[in-house]
């Protein structure tokens, strides 16, 4: 599992998902969330702007980041 450091409280999903490398752009990432395809601790999440805290999990398509 990789894992994606941040330095503030949080990070937005769209945000973390460019940073993990898995979504070459926001609208990439928009259009993913929108879509159910992402998971967040193992739920479907389709908040674009949901607040990942250290220790949540994102699964997108097979490739799985920690936020620490």
């Amino acid at each position: 599992m990789n894992e994606v450091k941040i330095r503030d409280e949080f990070i937005k999903l769209g945000q973390a998902m460019k940073l993990a490398g898995i979504v070459e752009s926001g609208v990439d990432a928009k259009i993913a969330v929108q879509d159910g395809l992402v998971k967040v601790n193992g739920e479907v999440d389709t908040r674009r702007g949901h607040k990942l805290v250290p220790g949540d999990v994102v699964d997108f398509e097979g490739s799985v980041f920690k936020i620490v």
